[in-house]
């Protein structure tokens, strides 16, 4: 049994696929298992899987049900110990990070490493917490391109809830800390790159995220439904006072950018204190 086995999900990310996989072919450490699961791709995916096949342990393109049916059936035919989700377009940080980082999976459950996030305009560092506290995962989360996961943990907890379109991965982890006391390690090190143009980083979580609150936790629904809404007020209210400044007076460039400076930081203390 492989130590490590990389799953990458595809459908119709070309270029994206050629990224992540070129990230993966080409590490120092190469004792791990590699999969790829295309989802019938019409762009050429498939054909260029094929054409890297003797770098592929297994691989296959066939319709699926979407990103969790794909994650799903690539857990199925994984044997490593330890599973780690590299989703096209998204790769692993440089050639060596893998050498690097074999040597913190022991026996922890989850071994969670920081994530580059790529954005349009500009790039920053996400570290999950050291120590995860359940009021840490209401609106956060833990990131699966940098979140080794022991592959017992999937009949423990349970395979991706394909009934989800964006958040099955966040219902996973909040199960396994929370409901199962899966023990859990951070390590602060930058294992991958995330382009934050995909699925995950559009559209509104809090809606899934309140349905596995109320199926599974529901003692903590009402702290939950305050936080949403305090949230969501702390951000309006930040929104109509720029705009009111923005009218009058100190609404002159420099002004602006002080008084915009000094509220969102004001504003990110605020929510960080709840």
């Amino acid at each position: 049994m492989s130590k490590v086995s990389i799953i990458t999900i595809n459908y119709n990310n070309l270029e994206g696929l050629k990224r992540t996989m070129d990230s993966v072919v080409h590490q120092t450490w190469q004792e791990f298992e590699y999969l790829v699961i295309d989802g019938g791709s019409t762009d050429g995916s498939a054909t260029f899987i094929e054409s890297q096949s003797e770098t592929i342990d297994y691989w296959v393109s066939e319709p699926d049900k979407g990103i969790y049916n794909a994650m799903n059936k690539g857990i199925a035919k994984a044997s490593g110990e330890y599973l780690l989700f590299l989703n096209s377009g998204d790769h692993l940080y440089d050639k060596e990070v893998l050498a690097q980082s074999i040597f913190h999976l022991t026996s922890y459950d989850l071994v969670c490493f920081d994530m580059e996030v790529l954005g349009r305009e500009k790039s920053s560092i996400f570290s999950a917490p050291d120590a995860v506290r359940f009021s840490d995962l209401y609106f956060d989360f833990l990131p699966h391109p940098t979140t080794f996961i022991k592959k017992e943990l999937f009949v423990t907890v349970g395979l991706y809830d394909e009934s989800f379109a964006i958040i099955s991965d966040w219902k996973f982890f909040i199960l396994a800390l929370f409901k199962y006391n899966c023990s859990y390690k951070k390590i602060n090190e930058t294992l991958s790159t995330f382009y934050a143009d995909g699925i995950s980083s559009v559209g509104n979580h809090l809606q899934e995220r309140r349905h596995v609150m109320k199926d599974y936790f529901s003692g903590y629904l009402l702290d939950f439904d305050e936080l949403a809404l305090h949230r969501k007020l702390a951000q309006t209210n930040r929104f109509k006072i720029l705009s009111e400044l923005e009218k009058s007076i100190l609404g002159k460039k420099a002004a602006s950018f002080f008084l915009r400076t000094g509220l969102f930081l004001f504003s990110r203390k605020k929510l960080n204190d709840l």
